[in-house]
């Protein structure tokens, strides 16, 4: 099978989660398959080094001032003529914001079989199926592609393993697109003002939920957060209640994550936000109730009153860096 992976990218580096698209790739085409990536963006020629190992056997790039900013016209077209130009059977990304933009556009013009938000993927012969999560994870839809010339498919982030599989050259074939103008113009993007990596991104979370009981509260977290690096998450609860943005959400409705460490610190654990994060390496579980759902996926557990052991924890953390 012929395999064409969308990778994303932000000011240059590659997302995390399109190396997990990209091994995932190599694995459905095999090792007589062909996987090919495509990256867009105002200067990404540099990138395609990077992603040697990773299963790519040629990475089509797509440069210009045209491209710095996302705009679904220029990235649908460039990845409408790296379809055209590698006709492959299975086009793969990421059921990201952007993915969730781009790829229902390009599988509809091209009249293709669309599956979303697969945790699971394996080929069947020249198609694929998977497992997509349904009613915030009670249960999944096994999904199949049948009869379709093209098969368009997005993955969720962090749940697939993106780790060098030492095959695929990454050749560089540069694509000329004319980009669409008049139509569509992104003039800027504004970002947060938080340094730290987005959740999506992020090597250590810690999370906190509606037990915090306000927003001033989340300071023991950023201070918890800061000796380790972490990035600061919350739960649904505490969102809706107002004591964090929705961008700090992890959770069905939220950010999925797969850190190496997540805490959670006065969270119950529903299935929502279990759903979000239960893939994470390691996980510590702060709550008062033993009986807490959040135990039982629980790596570490610590039954206790967060306002007293995220402090010790922050103090035994500063000591152990230094």
């Amino acid at each position: 099978m012929k395999v064409l992976v969308f990778i994303e990218q932000r000011e240059n580096k590659l997302k995390k989660s399109s190396l997990e698209a990209l091994a995932t790739a190599r694995k459905i085409a095999g090792s007589a398959g062909q996987v090919a990536g495509l990256i867009v963006g105002g200067s990404v020629d540099t990138l395609a080094s990077e992603l040697k190992g990773f299963g790519a056997d040629t990475v089509y790039t797509v440069s210009g001032n045209a491209f710095h900013h996302y705009n679904v016209l220029n990235y649908g077209a460039s990845l409408e003529q790296a379809i055209k130009t590698f006709a492959p059977k299975l086009i793969l990304g990421m059921a990201t914001p952007m993915g969730r933009d781009l790829f229902p556009r390009l599988a509809a013009r091209f009249d293709a079989g669309m599956a979303t938000d697969l945790v699971d993927i394996k080929a069947e012969g020249d198609f694929v199926s998977g497992l997509k999560p349904m009613y915030a994870g009670k249960c999944f839809a096994e999904i199949q592609m049948q009869n379709t010339e093209l098969q368009f498919v997005t993955l969720r982030p962090n749940v697939f393993k993106g780790e060098s599989c030492g095959d695929g050259q990454a050749q560089v074939s540069k694509l000329d697109i004319s980009p669409v103008t008049g139509k569509l113009d992104t003039l800027e993007v504004r970002k947060g003002k938080s340094e730290k990596a987005d959740l999506t991104e992020a090597t250590f979370i810690i999370s906190g939920g509606r037990a915090l009981g306000s927003a001033d509260a989340f300071s023991i977290l950023h201070e918890c957060a800061e000796p380790l690096g972490a990035t600061v998450g919350a739960s649904r609860a505490a969102v809706d209640a107002g004591f964090a943005p929705h961008d700090m959400q992890v959770g069905q409705t939220g950010k999925t994550v797969n850190p190496n460490l997540y805490v959670a610190a006065g969270i119950s654990g529903s299935i929502q936000h279990m759903a979000g994060m239960r893939t994470s390496k390691v996980i510590l579980a702060i709550n008062t109730d033993p009986e807490a759902p959040i135990f039982k996926i629980a790596n570490y557990g610590i039954v206790g009153d967060l306002f007293q052991v995220v402090p010790a924890l922050s103090k035994k953390i500063k000591e152990l860096r230094g």
